[in-house]
């Protein structure tokens, strides 16, 4: 697990830090344009992502997520016994990647966030974020696996301007996110509400995939039959 967890926590740290650093750079330069921050910010988190996932996949399947973590652990992908693990590197990585941030800034390592995120739209956009990230994620992998770093980059971007919370989508993201009184913070007291709609939306994810992608309906095997009557049309790609 040495490698594994040295994978996750410095993957998840890298993360923290583009997006805290590029939201305090954005907003810094955007002159109190709202609107041009959270491009640098997106902008941003979605390379660093592609970047990240393709450097660390190798070693520990670059989650950077405790829910995709827990989905490959729920779908028999990863042993129950590397999940603790895991978890605690990507949390412990998260608030060192915000203090590294702070750091390049001349902040203090940790402050309380007083950004306030809460209500109805704000937990639904966090169940929405979240289910089409491991959505994405899981459909992705199962069909072209060498895509799942620019399919995730992709809808992390868009999710940033579609929903409400700008799709925190990502627990530990949550957590260390509270630590900091920056463009990026949120009030500590409205993390425990998004952690827990995040669980909600990667939790129908999985049973979602687990229903279309079933082995009846899994669009490798629609794939395979075409093949096999020499058909040019790709039938799952249609799907």
């Amino acid at each position: 697990m040495t490698r594994e967890f040295v994978a996750e926590f410095l993957g998840t740290a890298l993360l923290l830090a583009v997006v805290v650093g590029s939201g305090i750079m954005g907003e810094s330069l955007a002159g109190g344009n709202q609107a041009v921050a959270l491009l640098a910010n997106s902008l941003a988190t979605g390379s660093a992502l592609v970047v990240l996932i393709l450097v660390f996949a190798p070693i520990s399947g670059a989650h950077l997520n405790p829910v995709v973590t827990l989905s490959a652990a729920a779908r028999g992908k990863l042993t129950w016994s590397k999940v603790a693990p895991c978890l605690l590197a990507q949390v412990l990585g998260a608030f060192v990647g915000v203090a590294v941030a702070h750091v390049m800034f001349g902040e203090p390592a940790f402050t309380a966030s007083s950004h306030i995120r809460s209500g109805p739209g704000q937990l639904v956009s966090e169940a929405v974020a979240t289910f089409g990230l491991v959505l994405t994620i899981l459909a992705v992998e199962r069909s072209r696996p060498a895509a799942v770093p620019y399919a995730v980059a992709l809808f992390i971007v868009s999710a940033y301007w579609f929903t409400a919370s700008t799709s925190f989508a990502n627990p530990a993201v949550t957590l260390a996110r509270g630590a900091t009184a920056t463009f990026a913070g949120i009030r500590p007291v409205d993390v425990p509400g998004f952690v827990v709609a995040q669980v909600v939306g990667a939790a129908g994810a999985v049973a979602t995939f687990a229903w279309l992608w079933s082995p009846e309906r899994a669009p490798g095997a629609d794939r395979r039959t075409v093949a096999g009557q020499g058909g040019l049309v790709d039938v799952a790609d249609e799907a």
